[in-house]
Parts: structure tokens; sequence; C-alpha cells
């Protein structure tokens, strides 16, 4: 669906470098997660936006809301991930040998008084599958609400719609002039229950 409406929306100019099933698309996000994501009308421009993503020049920021209220208010983790050895549709923590890298920043933004859950706000330093659905569950222990693959949704003490996970900002260089772009997504109605006091535009300027 979105690659049509791509599609329509540049005419048909859309790189070629993802084959037929993705065209133009840089910058994917898992089916359940919704946000800012790229894609690129030209080879060139797909060519330039991959090496920054591979190169760790772009900067991404996902908001999630996770079950429980971890003690540390801030932190790094930093581990390596790959395929799980029994369940293929997931990624786990694995021996160096055996994945790559996997770096997440977080930072606790708001958090229910009762510890039933927290909104995180995660600095991606890398872009593995389900990195940071593996590092809330596995680095945190505070699997993200309502993921289906990492967690079971019937059983959090608090019920959600979808998987609470967004790419909120995203920044790169553009391809062509070298200037620094910045965007942002707006935050899905699903997590207006979960945002501090001053809502988005708070964080909007604690993020500036």
């Amino acid at each position: 669906m979105l690659v049509n409406a791509l599609l329509h929306h540049c005419r048909g100019q859309l790189s070629g470098i993802g084959g037929v099933g993705r065209p133009g698309i840089v910058h994917r996000l898992d089916r359940d997660t919704s946000g800012c994501l790229v894609a690129a009308k030209t080879d060139a421009a797909h060519q330039s936006l991959s090496k920054q993503f591979a190169d760790r020049e772009t900067q991404k920021v996902y908001l999630c809301v996770i079950a429980g209220v971890p003690p540390q208010k801030a932190g790094r983790i930093e581990n390596h991930l790959g395929r799980h050895p029994v369940n293929r549709q997931r990624m786990a923590v694995v021996r160096p040998e055996s994945g790559k890298s996997a770096v997440t920043g977080y930072e606790i933004l708001h958090s229910d008084p009762e510890g039933r859950w927290a909104l995180v706000e995660c600095a991606l330093h890398t872009g593995r599958t389900h990195q940071i659905r593996v590092h809330m569950r596995e680095g945190l222990h505070h699997a993200i609400l309502g993921d289906e693959i990492y967690a079971q949704p019937q059983r959090q003490t608090v019920a959600v719609s979808r998987l609470m996970l967004h790419a909120w900002r995203l920044g790169f260089r553009h391809p062509i002039s070298g200037e620094r772009m910045s965007f942002r997504s707006e935050i899905p109605e699903a997590f207006q229950p979960f945002l501090p006091p001053g809502g988005v535009e708070a964080m909007e300027i604690r993020g500036a």
C-alpha cells in the first residue's frame, strides 16, 4: 500500500535500488511501528542516504511505552543481536561472534505513579532488526506494551490497541546539498494517555 502511494505521489519516479517490492525505500519500519521513514526518488539520492544510515550519520529517535518502570532513569544498552536460535521470527541477544553490534540510548520521559508503565525516548546508534523491542525486553527487562512477538499483551496490566513504538524524529543530510535536515512525525493518538504534563508541546521544546 505504501509503495503504491509513493509511486502515485511521485508519478512513478522512485529509485530502483530497492527492487520491485520496495522501490525507493531507504529506511523502513517494522509492520506495526508508526512514524518517520525515508524514500528516495533517484538512485543517487538512495545511495547517499543509504551510506549515511550505514555510517551512523543519521539521528533516529523513537518513543515507546513499556510495561513497568525501570529503576534507572536513563542509560545505554549495548550488546550484539542475531536471529533467535529457535524462533526465527525473533531476534535475540547473542555472543559477539554470532551477531551484530547494537547500541540504544534511552531516557524515561514520564511514568505511571503506580509503576505500571513508562514512556521512553530511545536514540538508535545502530539500526538492527527489532533493536528497540529486544533492548527493552532483554536489556531493561520491560517489554513494550502491545508487542505480540516479544511479550504477551494479554498478560500486560495495561491494555493498548497497538504496538506502542513510534519513530518520532529523524535527521540526515540532504543527499544533494548536504544541508542538515530534521523531521518529526506526529505522535499517534494511542500515545496521548502516556504523555507527560504539557503533552506534545513540552516534548517538542525539550527535543528542539
